[in-house]
C-alpha cells in the first residue's frame, strides 16, 4: 500500500523539477575582419530580462583591446561598436573608446533560444601574435571575463575558453 502513494509523490517532484529551467547564456566572440562580433546566446527555455553584462579582455592571453577610431592604441583597420541584433545598448559610455578593455552594456530581454550581437574591432597588443595583431584567435581571448548581472542584482560570470566561447550559468526561471 505504501508503495502505491510513494509512486505519486516522486512523479510529482520529478514533474516539478522539470518545470524549473536552468539559465544559461553562452557567449562566443567571432574573429571576422573587419569587424568582430559578440554574440549572447540565451540557451534556456524563458524570457530573460533587464540583464546587464560586463566585458573585460584586460585578463586575456592576447592583452586584447578595441579598436574603434583611426587613431589611439589599435592597429590600421578599427570599428566601432554597433548593435547587430537585438535590444541592447552601451551603458558603460556613450561609446568605446579606442584602446579600452572593458565595455558594459544592458540588455532588455533575450527571449528563450534567441540570441543578440553586437560589432567591434578587437586586437591583440602581443609583440609576436599567431594571427598578427589586427585579427584575434580563440585563444587570445582566453581568460577574458564576461560578468551578467541579473534583474534581481545577482553577478554571475564566466571565462572566455580557448574557442572563444564563455557560458554563464543564471538561475533558474
Amino acid at each position: 500500500m505504501m508503495r502505491n502513494v510513494r509512486l505519486p509523490i516522486v512523479a510529482s517532484v520529478c514533474l516539478l523539477a522539470g518545470q524549473l529551467a536552468h539559465a544559461n547564456i553562452e557567449v562566443t566572440f567571432v574573429e571576422s575582419a573587419p569587424k568582430d562580433q559578440f554574440i549572447l546566446h540565451n540557451t534556456s527555455q524563458c524570457t530573460l530580462k533587464n540583464l546587464t553584462v560586463h566585458l573585460d579582455l584586460s585578463n586575456s592571453v592576447g592583452h586584447l583591446i578595441f579598436d574603434t577610431t583611426a587613431t589611439g592604441a589599435g592597429v590600421e583597420v578599427f570599428q566601432p561598436f554597433e548593435v547587430k541584433k537585438g535590444n541592447l545598448k552601451l551603458i558603460s559610455a556613450s561609446d568605446v573608446k579606442d584602446g579600452d578593455s572593458t565595455l558594459s552594456l544592458s540588455i532588455e530581454n533575450i527571449a528563450a533560444n534567441d540570441s543578440v550581437s553586437f560589432t567591434i574591432d578587437v586586437d591583440d597588443t602581443l609583440t609576436q601574435s599567431e594571427l598578427g595583431n589586427i585579427r584575434v584567435s580563440g585563444s587570445e581571448i582566453t581568460n577574458a571575463l564576461i560578468e551578467i548581472t541579473t534583474e534581481g542584482q545577482q553577478t554571475f560570470s564566466a571565462m572566455f575558453d580557448n574557442k572563444g566561447k564563455a557560458l554563464v550559468s543564471l538561475p533558474s526561471c
